[in-house]
């Protein structure tokens, strides 16, 4: 029962948690006010670097979720034939 109190207790205060103070809410630029703690991009390469690292995790979910729906696989002895037939 205290392992479930403290699971519900952090569920409903981890969207809290996950917003800005008021103090890191006056640094941020006006696109990620009250997303993130800290002064947030500083310079025009900065936004580049997040941009690029946003690229990087769109791609990675498409061709995860891609890979997953569809793994173009179809040899019968590929190892994920012995682990779906188990």
């Amino acid at each position: 029962m205290k392992r479930f109190t403290l699971t519900l207790l952090l569920t409903l205060l981890a969207p809290v948690m996950a917003f800005a103070c008021e103090a890191c809410e006056l640094q941020q630029p006006a696109i990620t006010k009250n997303l993130t703690h800290g002064t947030g991009p500083q310079s025009t390469w900065d936004w580049v670097i997040v941009g690029i690292i946003t690229l990087i995790t769109l791609a990675t979910l498409f061709y995860s979720a891609k890979y997953l729906i569809r793994p173009g696989e179809k040899s019968r002895t590929h190892i994920k034939k012995n682990v779906l037939n188990y």
